[in-house]
């Protein structure tokens, strides 16, 4: 049996923070399989809460630990199924015609692409309901800083606050707002992206070097004709 490596115990009272710079908590512990990989990590966040996180969550950035936004990694995972399964569904219908599959045979395994498709755009659409949500909350607190920004001017204009609580006070919201502005560009740009794959757009492929391309097509017999996904349109109000 595989002992469990003792590394990842080492960042036990490291410090977390999200993608953005805020500081969450530290590392209390972990989940070990027998095989000795991480399975979980337990985090003891600032007001003494105590959760669990799964592994794919997290990165290692330096001397502390990183936990990445749940949503990013829903939408990351929607924007690579989606189209995987739509070109499944039109590889099958191609190779149908060539083919001659039974009907009944092609029936069942177009169900079952086609009902997989609209439960990953069900969750795609959800998942955008959860964007728009913590969109407003950035939005939100965006607002509530440059009230903060305002008052502080307000107060040291008529002497209140003195030049060094002015300038930590300074610091402490103007960080603020750059990691509430950075989420926000961040989920408008989830949203653009998840948006374009509901619609049954894809981004194009990268294009393929001369020799992969000469491979290709040594490989696929003649009549090989494959249905293209769609072409990506910009979905941008206004544009």
């Amino acid at each position: 049996m595989t002992k469990p490596s003792p590394k990842p115990f080492l960042f036990v009272g490291k410090p977390v923070r999200d993608e953005y710079g805020r500081h969450l908590g530290r590392i209390a512990s972990f989940m070990v399989k027998p095989n000795g990989r991480i399975d979980g990590v337990f985090v003891e966040h600032g007001d003494g809460e105590f959760l669990r996180y799964p592994n794919d969550q997290f990165k290692i950035d330096g001397e502390s630990v990183v936990i990445l936004p749940s949503i990013k990694l829903k939408v990351k995972s929607l924007c690579s199924e989606i189209p995987l399964i739509w070109r499944k569904d039109q590889a099958l219908s191609a190779l149908s015609k060539r083919k001659g599959f039974p009907a009944d045979l092609f029936d069942v395994l177009h169900e079952n692409f086609d009902g997989a498709l609209n439960q990953l755009k069900a969750d795609a659409q959800s998942t955008l309901d959860d964007i728009d949500r913590q969109t407003e909350k950035c939005d939100r607190q965006i607002k509530d800083l440059h009230s903060a920004l305002i008052n502080l001017e307000i107060e040291r204009e008529i002497g209140r606050i003195e030049d060094k609580a002015y300038q930590t006070a300074m610091g402490i919201i103007q960080q603020a707002l750059k990691q509430a502005n950075d989420e926000k560009s961040d989920l408008e740009s989830m949203k653009k992206q998840l948006s374009n794959i509901i619609l049954g757009e894809t981004a194009e492929e990268p294009p393929v070097a001369a020799e992969e391309e000469e491979e290709r097509e040594e490989e696929a017999p003649p009549d090989s004709q494959l249905p293209e996904p769609p072409v990506m349109v910009d979905v941008t109000p206004g544009s």
